[in-house]
């Protein structure tokens, strides 16, 4: 059987070095000289922008492999993206702190040419245009191909990506900066064009104070369902233009508010939050404040309109999560949905201000099998928590959530493993094994795929913390 096995593997290799190694048309020696391949691949020269490796011979890329009468060539390394970092090791994404362009991460003639082309840097199309034939970013990205009838969309789009973005820039995560890899980010990239003194920019913000403004709590930089690249989620008086609701005429350059102070004026709308806030078995220190610390007054991309996002308005002052942002894997709802998926931001009955006062219970509601979360057609978001958190319409499908295989609490990582506590055969009231979510993963990052316990690898070393006996079920 062991044979067998061997035999099966040296054969998978031999097929791969074979898919790898295209057959040339005619035999070629061994040391063939690169101004011999040029005679009939003339074409791979010649382009507006050629890749400077063409001057250093096609050997520098290409080896010439012959096996009997068979001429064949392939890579000098075994994969396209091992071959680029030969030259270009700045880009290699496992080096690189904070967010790497998806396509920069494995694959880089996803977007580049090896040889030559007709745009900056090899790209395989230009950064610019509606379509995706004409754009090579939207052969990816759906940006401004898809405003809703009534809708609006930025012009700067017409521009080109470029404009606005540099692909491969990095830095530290969280930034939006470098996140979004902006060429700078906002407000001194918005006004590059847009003049916040313009007399029609101040008449459309009612001659409110905006020059220090961050343009992207109220707009979204690409497309809107709204006119005026409204942001996804606005506050009532503001989306109805009830501007004196809140605000009085700005005086010496300074908002004025129609109350003492901002929370004074949030509550004559929102005095459930304040019976909350005040009420809360567990209280969050973060809500007693203005309430406008956390919350844009006007718009945002998430409910609530968090600031600057809803997650960065968490890790201003919780400093020991915004350490674990740090880290390789991060858990979606954590650092990129944002914190309020699982956290009651505003005061809660369970300990660490969870939605829930069972923990497996919390991880369930997105991974368990009978999770149902609500859609709003109306809205184009998903709710759960019984409608307390509202989730993109898509967001189960984009993020790949898994769903468990469990049947009465049992199920994961294998068939029979519990994921809640074992109870004593003898007496099932008492507690026999504790064992939640938590025994075995992290909730917010790791260092390692899976987000297990202390950024631990998974294997059998692992299950060995507990299962002493591996033989055993």
């Amino acid at each position: 059987m062991k044979r067998n096995w061997v035999l099966l593997v040296f054969g998978c290799l031999l097929c791969t070095g074979r898919m790898l190694a295209a057959t040339h048309p005619v035999p070629l020696p061994k040391d063939v000289d690169s101004a011999k391949c040029i005679e009939c691949h003339e074409d791979k020269s010649k382009g507006k922008v050629v890749h400077s490796a063409i001057a250093t011979g096609c050997t520098s890329c290409h080896e010439v492999r012959i096996n009997k009468d068979i001429t064949r060539v392939k890579l000098i390394t075994t994969t396209t993206y091992g071959l680029c970092l030969t030259c270009h090791a700045d880009k290699k994404a496992a080096d690189i702190k904070g967010k790497v362009h998806s396509p920069a991460v494995r694959d880089c003639v996803k977007c580049h040419d090896p040889h030559a082309a007709d745009n900056k840097n090899q790209l395989l199309k230009p950064v610019s245009g509606d379509t995706k034939d004409a754009n090579l970013c939207l052969s990816c990205h759906d940006t401004g191909m898809n405003v809703p009838k009534g809708g609006s969309r930025h012009a700067a789009l017409d521009m080109g990506c470029d404009t606005c973005h540099v692909t491969h820039k990095t830095g530290e995560r969280g930034k939006r900066e470098f996140d979004f890899h902006l060429t700078k980010d906002a407000p001194a990239l918005c006004i590059d064009c847009h003049d916040p003194k313009d007399a029609a920019i101040a008449k459309a913000h009612q001659n409110q104070p905006i020059d220090k403004a961050d343009c992207l709590t109220c707009h979204d930089p690409h497309q809107s369902a709204q006119p005026k690249l409204m942001a996804k989620f606005t506050h009532a008086p503001f989306a109805g233009g009830q501007c004196d609701t809140c605000h009085a005429a700005a005086k010496d350059g300074k908002i004025v508010l129609t109350q003492a102070d901002a929370k004074s004026l949030c509550v004559t709308c929102h005095a459930e939050k304040t019976e909350q806030i005040e009420k809360a078995k567990v209280q969050h220190p973060g809500a007693m404040g203005d309430c406008t610390d956390c919350h844009n007054p006007h718009a945002g991309r998430s409910p609530g309109f968090p600031k600057p996002d809803a997650v960065n308005v968490c890790l201003g002052c919780h400093a020991e999560q915004a350490e674990q942002h740090k880290k390789k894997y991060l858990h979606q709802p954590a650092f990129e949905q944002g914190c309020a998926t699982c956290h009651e931001p505003h005061g809660s009955n369970n300990e660490h201000l969870l939605r829930s006062n069972n923990t497996s219970a919390l991880c369930l509601e997105c991974h368990g099998p009978d999770r149902a979360p609500k859609k709003i057609e109306a809205d184009h978001v998903m709710t759960i928590f019984d409608g307390k958190v509202k989730l993109p319409e898509d967001y189960f499908k984009k993020n790949r959530v898994v769903v468990l295989p469990l049947k009465f609490g049992k199920g994961h990582p294998v068939d029979g493993h519990p994921v809640t506590n074992v109870m004593d055969p003898a007496n099932i009231t008492k507690v026999l094994t504790q064992i939640n979510c938590l025994t075995c993963h992290q909730p917010h990052s790791s260092a390692q795929p899976d987000l297990l316990a202390k950024d631990q690898v998974n294997n059998a070393a692992f299950c060995a913390t507990c299962h002493k006996d591996l033989t055993k079920r």
